[in-house]
This record gives structure tokens, C-alpha cells and sequence, in this order.
């Protein structure tokens, strides 16, 4: 049976948590913590203060998506472009002109 996306996430979380107190509270030592969990020290830090500013939500996976493309093509050039495709069957070339 699939766990859902939820249940994963908490998983995950959960799983970081527990790498960020056996830091504070069995080796006192992040960088053995990080050997022994094979992480980054970075990879440590970067959960540590998103757990520090937003709690156990901050440890869940995140979108590496970018939230803007400013190279992207404008919404009203894709318009067009897909346009001539599927009325005219112009190929790039042809479209490019």
C-alpha cells in the first residue's frame, strides 16, 4: 500500500530531526554526526536553521524549482508559436522567420 505525499514528508522530516539531536545530544560533535549519517556539513547547517526558524515544517523537501525565470519566453510568444504549429504544421525554421 503507497504511503501518501504527507506521510513521506513527515518521514523525512522526522529522519532530520533525529540526525539534528544526535548532533546536540550523543556526539556534541557535528562533524562526526555528519560521517556517520553521510551528509555535508552544509547539508547539516542548512537544516539546522530552517529548523531553528520555522520548526519541524522546515525540515521537509522543498522544490528546487526557482520561483522566477527571467530568461523564460512570455506566455503570448508560446501562444503564437504553438498556434502556427498546430494550424499552419510550421516547423522552427519556419516560425523562427
Amino acid at each position: 500500500m503507497p504511503q501518501s505525499i504527507q506521510q513521506q514528508q513527515d518521514r523525512v522530516a522526522q529522519r532530520r530531526l533525529a540526525i539534528l539531536r544526535h548532533a546536540e545530544e550523543i556526539t556534541s560533535n557535528v562533524s562526526q554526526t555528519c560521517r556517520y549519517y553521510r551528509i555535508s556539513r552544509p547539508r547539516f547547517y542548512i537544516w539546522l536553521r530552517r529548523y531553528q526558524d520555522e520548526g519541524i515544517a522546515g525540515l521537509r523537501d522543498r522544490s528546487s524549482r526557482p520561483h522566477h525565470s527571467p530568461n523564460a519566453t512570455h506566455a503570448d510568444v508560446v501562444a503564437k508559436i504553438v498556434y502556427l504549429r498546430r494550424r499552419y504544421h510550421f516547423g522552427p525554421l519556419k516560425i523562427e522567420m
